[in-house]
């Protein structure tokens, strides 16, 4: 079976719906508040703190810029003392607006702050990402095809094991040149 007709693994509802109640509540903001913040409705938000709907990964980053936390803050499983995440079955999170599919492997540990993520990406679309929290800086290596990535105004082609680094905290995007192309995407929180 080819890497196209695995379907990737969904993100636990429980998972989200506990971690953005956790944060919300550390933070000490209301629901219709942290709403506002992160410009979605309070009917979503209450739906997802009670693990119901889809979130896209659109809104969970607006959440986690406005609650100021990493994205994988929201996203992590509780982690096991092994953890083993083999190709294809990481716990993924879709974008909405293009074929942009994201797995966290790997979040930062406390005194740590970075999360790695295994990318898959399809030609015809292009992943805008808005500008992280300040600091942050992203780490790309490409495993498979072809991608341009980085900065807008600055975006550079990257074959099979190139890498690259970037400031995160600017609007910069990601685009498939090929198809079926991979890589994995390191986030540093400064």
């Amino acid at each position: 079976m080819s890497d196209a007709a695995v379907p990737p693994a969904r993100l636990p509802l429980d998972w989200i719906a506990a971690s953005l109640r956790r944060e919300r509540t550390r933070a000490g903001l209301s629901l219709s508040e942290l709403a506002k913040r992160a410009g979605i409705a309070k009917s979503t938000l209450s739906q997802l703190e009670a693990a119901g709907g889809n979130p896209s990964m659109e809104t969970v980053w607006a959440l986690a810029v406005a609650l100021g936390v990493p994205f994988s803050t929201l996203v992590e499983p509780p982690a096991p003392a092994v953890q083993v995440i083999r190709a294809g079955e990481g716990p993924a999170i879709h974008s909405e607006h293009s074929s942009y599919t994201a797995a966290l492997l790997s979040a930062s540990p406390p005194g740590a702050r970075r999360d790695i993520y295994s990318v898959r990406v399809e030609p015809g679309t292009v992943r805008d990402a808005k500008p992280h929290l300040p600091g942050t800086v992203e780490h790309l290596v490409v495993s498979a095809g072809r991608v341009k990535a980085g900065p807008l105004g600055e975006q550079v082609e990257l074959g099979a094991g190139d890498y690259m680094a970037y400031r995160g905290d600017v609007p910069h995007a990601y685009e498939a040149l090929a198809p079926g192309t991979r890589f994995v995407l390191i986030m540093q929180h400064m």
